[in-house]
């Protein structure tokens, strides 16, 4: 098998140029092709003249084609691929190894100054030494190398799509100084960041009270319309607004097809707050989600795109997923598993969902809001509350948390969940260690196997989440108990948090549920295609 790259995991050079050659989007982000006579490295979507076969060279990070002198390329913007989420769960070095990359993908994950080597190595429990061996071993270069192209692909998207002023692209790529930022676009890209900005061509605006809009892409196949409408049926009011084609409400007992989506949100970074809101919408034809976020989050902007992306899913590689489930569910290879923008606002929504039907989780989920989240003022008709922070709802009584509908019971797991996250004590990003997350949410009260699975499975973006006990889920597999069922899914690692959710949509009369059926061991009761 011939390679190009120092990496265990070679490429099949061939299927590479095969790949790029068709422009096959299934593996847009899983390789980079560099050219020798240009200098520059491309997408396989790319559409320039298909170069020389003896001219490529593939990598299959982007890092690993900076660090051999490529650059990226001005018209099909590698910054836009998805990213790669490679999981494993044998090789003990490969895990480690994605694990830091991880932290390093995953903006809420870092500290104020960044992810430094030496912070991941502590946070990982290994020593800084053995951390870069094994991270040079599995990517070919070092976590360093690593970081500064996803800062410079992060800050090379912010000139691209938008005008925000240099300083404000520098700090929001997580560059401690303009001086830093601009000697490293030089070093790596051979030009100014002003002048990538005029080669680009950027139309989109950064200022003056103006949506800021950004791409992004993703792997075909995807079911926008199950996406969209999952997130639709259980958009709160104020917070979440989905729209038809015609912007009009769908009649009653209809099946609309949802095209955008639009949101408020709330970031933290540096002790600083940040609200406003986004909107996202799907360009199907380009392989491509089109990201609109208001100007008041522009200074976290890199926090925003790696939150939608988390929140649909972009990243995920469908044809890894597909290879281990498609042969026990042959329907579903366009689904993703359901994200959040907000770890926090969801673990709130899955204890409200307990017991109860999804229109009951909604209307609960709507009347907190209104009592406990704050007002923004949006553009867009409808979108008009914050969702509460974890201050507001642990400081709220249970008087007032009562005459919601909310029983003492949930009262008591929101306000736990709340005062933990506000303490700072537990972490519900896609940067947080999933098993000690787990193991917490569970010592909390009201927090059964259950919730916590669902949580790691949403807002961990945990692939291999399986909350076996959840009885739709039994139902669909054909079994009667929750070790029967974790038994069946062991085939399926690690890719069960999408077997759970073509389980929950199979085309089959036993898993659609209509009523809430009760799970044995957890609080949380759940129908087919997920309650919270």
């Amino acid at each position: 098998m011939p390679t190009t790259h120092a990496p265990t995991e070679a490429l099949e050079s061939d299927a590479c140029y095969l790949a790029m050659k068709t422009h096959d989007a299934r593996f847009d982000g899983s390789f980079f092709t560099a050219v020798t006579s240009t200098g520059i490295y491309c997408r396989p979507v790319c559409r320039v003249k298909l170069p020389r076969r003896e001219n490529c060279r593939f990598f299959r990070h982007a890092a690993q084609a900076e660090a051999a002198g490529f650059r990226p390329c001005l018209r099909c913007r590698p910054e836009l691929a998805p990213r790669a989420a490679n999981w494993s769960t044998e090789d003990a070095s490969r895990i480690l190894a994605l694990q830091a990359a991880r932290l390093i993908d995953e903006p809420d994950a870092w500290s104020e100054e960044g992810p430094g080597a030496a912070q991941i190595a502590a946070r990982l429990g290994v020593s800084d030494r053995h951390l870069r061996r094994i991270f040079e071993a599995q990517f070919g270069v070092s976590p360093l190398q690593y970081l500064q192209t996803r800062r410079l692909l992060a800050a090379k998207q912010l000139i691209a799509d938008t005008r925000l002023p240099m300083t404000q692209v520098a700090l929001a790529s997580g560059f401690a100084s303009v001086r830093r930022f601009n000697a490293a676009f030089v070093e790596h890209y051979g030009l100014n960041p002003s002048a990538l900005r005029r080669a680009g061509g950027a139309t989109a605006e950064g200022g003056g009270g103006k949506a800021i809009e950004v791409r992004l892409g993703f792997r075909p196949p995807y079911d926008v319309s199950a996406m969209l409408g999952f997130f639709a049926r259980r958009a709160l009011r104020g917070v979440e607004v989905a729209s038809t084609a015609d912007g009009k409400e769908p009649a009653k007992g209809s099946t609309p097809t949802y095209v955008t989506l639009a949101r408020t949100l709330r970031v933290s970074q540096g002790g600083q707050m940040h609200a406003g809101w986004l909107q996202l919408r799907f360009d199907i034809e380009r392989e491509q989600m089109l990201l609109s976020v208001s100007d008041s989050l522009a200074a976290v902007l890199p926090i925003v795109i790696s939150r939608a992306r988390a929140m649909l899913d972009l990243d995920a590689e469908p044809m890894a997923i597909n290879a281990a489930l498609h042969a026990a569910f042959p329907h579903g290879d366009g689904l993703r598993v359901p994200g959040t923008v907000d770890g926090f606002e969801l673990a709130v929504r899955a204890v409200l969902g307990q017991q109860i039907t999804v229109a009951a989780a909604r209307t609960l989920g709507s009347r907190l809001v209104e009592a406990f989240g704050e007002p923004i003022a949006t553009p867009i008709d409808g979108l008009n509350r914050l969702f509460p922070t974890p201050a507001a709802i642990a400081a709220a009584s249970g008087d007032a948390l009562g005459q919601l509908g909310i029983v003492r019971q949930r009262q008591t797991a929101l306000q736990a969940i709340a005062r933990e996250v506000a303490a700072g004590k537990l972490a519900l990003h896609a940067g947080a260690d999933v098993p000690s997350t787990i193991a917490a949410l569970q010592e909390l009260p009201g927090i059964g196997a259950w919730t916590a699975q669902y949580i790691a499975m949403r807002a961990l973006r945990w692939p291999d989440a399986f909350p076996a006990g959840d009885v739709a889920l039994q139902k669909a597999l054909g079994v009667t108990t929750a070790r029967a069922a974790s038994e069946a899914s062991q085939a399926w690692r690690p890719w069960r948090s999408y077997a759970v959710l073509r389980a929950w949509h199979a085309p089959s009369p036993s898993t659609v549920a209509t009523e809430p059926v009760a799970a044995p061991e957890s609080p949380l009761i759940t129908t087919a295609g997920l309650t919270a």
